[in-house]
């Protein structure tokens, strides 16, 4: 990230309207407002000086002009493209109209073509200056970096021979098509233009019975107070491309294969502050501007082309009534259209019987050979059987069954509870039949919701099966927690206070393009896996947009607003002006943000049972570093505990954490009492041979002295780079007892997957009567489950953009962006249309990629781990 150290962010004008405007962040120097410097949103990287190009070339990955974005969105790259290929289309009619005027003054020409300062050289690893690109002259004409196909040298010694004057005059530029020349006007020293050429062989290009030479090229006008020498450049090697430019050229006042000769200032040129330094530009894009004659052409049948095509498919989902997330989140959405493309125009569609036939065999027998890939997974490392309870819109209570394991997730199947659920004797027989179906050995627990009948059902699986554990799921109890925190009357309040700002912006479509515009396309609502963690996540959200909110309503663009004098709009005002409300809202999001962490840890599809204890750990460390006073963060603490008690009392969280070497070599001293008693009593129950279990006994000492193998410096490094279960399969050979039982329990989720069970025809799977067709609606549902269950591992969920305001993501978000009623005024343009896309920036916020490396190192107070617990012990049994 660009350090702005001596910086300070300002809202970007109005006035700026080019697209790359809304792609960066602006930021003036302290004392020095004409100093400005642009950060690019999605990698950090800041340009100081050169205007907006430099930074648009940067997202465009048109190199040249300095580094390029790797961090940039695939269609933001292809708008930033687009947007260059315009401005040069536009600049070439302005050469041309001076090309046939060539009376005009150098004033003109100045204002023509000097469009960006010179950018002012200051220190910084990050910052791109005008030195890394190439050459620039004071005030002059800027030659452009696409001068040739082959290096181009820049002679800096030369400048002070040329400051001796200047004068106007044409220069016939030898043009290497057809020996035709062409005439420029540029500024050119007085003293005789040096030439380089050679008859025969050109030995740079090899290119034979052809010459050329570059004049020397300098400013314009009086005032010019430096000039460059352009050393020997020979022409352009022959091709389709150039003989197609030179046909499109012809009679026009042009003579090179690149048309930007004089783009940009800072692409190809001199500095006036390093006259020692010799560069070489290439010209990677001559071979696209040669082409220019007719690359808009075929630019624009592309385009039709591909709305054609997107018209077609829209027409269909919007027919058969199709989610549209399936277009933004299917892994299988893209992989059809090549499927497609690639037919050619033969390709025909499939029938409904091939649909329902062949087509859906051939997916039942793919998904059965990745389940039959796991099934060895489940022996080697064990799984997880996990117990998803689900009402349909018909009323029905649904049992839908799945097993983890570190290879991936998959469906089993699904059982209509609709008359059992009830009953804890009958889900402990449901659950023991799918156990026995899967396999004894292979089972290390049964995850399921945590509700009393589910309790019993657990404990008396566990009696029957002393080999395995009953565990509640670990998602729905951290959101208990986040419920009873926002519960809380001082929390609740600041929740109040955000939804009423959230909800004025996103019911008017002037007011919500003007927060995106200030939050580069940030949303302030943040959708999480549950409604309560959607609250936290965009309180937090909120913070980290402080500054930009604040701008925002402190800018003449809202004083202008017709909505900045409703009461809703002064109501706003005063809460983003509030500094209790922003001194709270950091204040909650410090207590909670360590509980959204394990939410999310908990919640993906990493197994995660090595870093729940230590998240939980971390959480009310930090509750009690911020709150400080001991009857303040007991009251949390105990919520926490209240909650936490099913699964803090099952000792494979704690096992987990012991053989997270990450956590286990951080504690100084001996690990707690507790902790190492139920990693015990887990071999006990999870290694039934009593051999085994002696010589895990044994290998204990040889892991808490880090003995062979895992006391290497590339095991200690690793510590902190593998997942456990890799760290143990690597560096455990020496105690491989031991690292057979820590990678079955390192391999395990903590909680239940949660996929859109309303997208898949249960309802109908158990509504039919017919044999054949509940036989082949059982294949659907195998089918689309597990294929719901292997695009979550494949998804990005860092750069998804998630409207808020979708319909799909109603039952989350709906206390902070609908009104009780539905709300339009007379005077506003309630047009959708006019409604700016979200775009996410992580970079903007800085957020963090891999959960698990933010929870560090260092457990070593043990009241955290059991004194609130001990508390809520003695007040259960009173």
């Amino acid at each position: 990230m660009t350090s702005l150290e001596g910086f300070e962010p300002i809202a970007i004008s109005p006035q700026k309207q080019d697209p790359g405007w809304k792609h960066c962040q602006l930021y003036i120097k302290n004392g020095d407002p004409k100093v400005e410097l642009k950060k690019c949103i999605y990698c950090g990287k800041g340009f100081q000086g050169g205007g907006i190009n430099r930074l648009k070339s940067h997202l465009a990955g048109r190199k040249g002009n300095g580094p390029i974005c790797d961090q940039v969105p695939p269609e933001v790259r292809v708008l930033m493209l687009q947007s260059l290929d315009e401005g040069i289309v536009a600049f070439r009619h302005r050469k041309s109209q001076m090309g046939a005027n060539p009376s005009r003054s150098s004033g003109e020409l100045d204002n023509l073509f000097a469009e960006n300062e010179e950018c002012k050289l200051n220190g910084g690893s990050n910052f791109v200056y005008q030195e890394d690109v190439g050459m620039s002259v004071d005030n002059g004409i800027r030659v452009g970096a696409n001068l040739t196909d082959v290096p181009l040298e820049i002679d800096e010694s030369y400048r002070s021979d040329a400051q001796e004057g200047l004068t106007t005059v044409p220069i016939a530029m030898a043009d290497s098509y057809k020996g035709s020349a062409v005439e420029r006007l540029i500024g050119v020293p007085n003293a005789s233009c040096s030439e380089n050429r050679e008859e025969g062989v050109d030995r740079r290009t090899g290119w034979r019975g052809e010459t050329s030479s570059v004049a020397t090229a300098a400013g314009l006008g009086a005032g010019f107070a430096s000039a460059a020498k352009l050393s020997y450049v020979p022409a352009p090697i022959r091709s389709e491309v150039d003989n197609a430019f030179y046909e499109n050229t012809r009679g026009r006042s042009v003579g090179f294969p690149n048309l930007d000769l004089f783009e940009n200032e800072e692409e190809v040129g001199i500095t006036n502050t390093n006259v020692n330094k010799r560069k070489r530009v290439r010209d990677e894009n001559g071979s696209v501007a040669a082409n220019s004659g007719t690359i808009g052409n075929n630019d624009e049948i592309v385009k039709v082309n591909s709305q054609q095509v997107h018209m077609a498919i829209g027409r269909f989902l919007y027919e058969i009534q199709a989610s549209l997330d399936a277009v933004k989140n299917s892994v299988y959405f893209q992989p059809m259209i090549d499927a497609i493309a690639s037919g050619g125009m033969e390709t025909k569609a499939p029938s409904y019987h091939d649909l329902r036939g062949w087509i859906l065999n051939n997916a039942v027998e793919e998904v059965k050979n990745d389940i039959h890939q796991h099934t060895k997974t489940w022996a080697r490392s064990g799984c997880s059987l996990l117990v998803n309870q689900w009402s349909s819109e018909k009323g029905r209570v649904l049992l839908n069954f799945a097993v983890y394991c570190s290879e991936g997730t998959t469906y089993l199947k699904s059982v209509d509870a609709t008359t059992f659920i009830d009953s804890p004797d009958a889900l402990y027989e449901i659950l023991k039949l799918v156990v026995e179906e899967v396999g004894v050995g292979r089972i290390l627990q049964v995850i399921t919701n945590s509700e009393e009948n589910y309790v019993v059902a657990g404990k008396r699986l566990m009696d029957t099966f002393p080999n395995l554990y009953w565990s509640p799921c670990a998602t729905a109890c951290i959101d208990s927690i986040l419920e009873d925190f926002g519960k809380v009357e001082w929390i609740s309040s600041i929740i109040e206070q955000a939804r009423s700002v959230t909800r004025f912006i996103y019911k008017h479509v002037l007011i919500l393009n003007m927060m995106r515009k200030y939050t580069f396309g940030n949303d302030i609502v943040r959708l999480g896996v549950t409604r309560f963690a959607t609250d936290f996540m965009t309180l937090k959200q909120m913070a980290d947009l402080k500054f930009n909110l604040q701008t925002m309503v402190t800018s003449k663009e809202w004083e202008g607003c017709p909505y900045s004098e409703t009461p809703e709009g002064s109501a706003m005002l005063d809460i983003l002006s509030n500094h209790t409300f922003w001194s709270s809202c950091i204040l909650i999001t410090r207590l909670t943000n360590p509980l959204l962490r394990v939410l999310r840890i908990v919640g993906s599809q990493k197994a995660a049972m090595g870093y729940v204890f230590g998240g939980m750990y971390r959480a009310k460390e930090t509750i009690k570093r911020e709150l400080v006073k001991k009857e303040e963060y007991m009251a949390y603490w105990n919520i926490i505990d209240h909650r936490w008690q099913k699964l803090w009392d099952l000792p494979l969280h704690a096992a987990g954490f012991c053989l997270n070497p990450k956590f286990f070599y951080s504690i100084k001293g001996e690990m707690h009492k507790v902790i190492m008693s139920r990693m015990l009593d887990c071999i006990e129950k999870l290694v039934p041979d009593l051999k085994v279990q002696d010589e895990i006994s044994k290998e204990i000492n040889l892991y808490k002295n880090a003995v062979g193998d895992l006391g290497r410096n590339l095991a200690i490094r690793a510590r902190d780079n593998l997942l456990p279960a890799e760290w143990w399969s690597t560096y455990g050979g020496g105690c491989p007892n031991m690292a057979r039982m820590a990678i079955r329990i390192l391999s395990q989720t903590c909680s239940l997957i949660q996929c859109k069970e309303n997208q898949i025809p249960f309802d109908q799977l158990h509504k039919t009567s017919n044999s054949l067709e509940h036989q082949r609606l059982s294949d659907v549902v195998f089918v689309q489950y597990n294929l719901q269950l292997r695009q979550m591992v494949h998804k990005n969920k860092e750069h998804e953009s998630v409207d808020p305001i979708s319909f799909d993501n109603t039952s989350i978000v709906e206390d902070w962006v609908t009104e009780t009623e539905m709300y339009l005024e007379d005077n506003e343009n309630t047009d959708w249309q006019a409604l700016d896309p979200p775009s996410y920036n992580s970079r903007l916020l800085e957020l963090s990629v891999d959960e698990a490396d933010d929870l560090g190192s260092g457990f070593d107070e043990n009241d955290i781990f059991f004194n609130g617990l001990q508390v809520v012990k003695e007040e259960g049994r009173t």
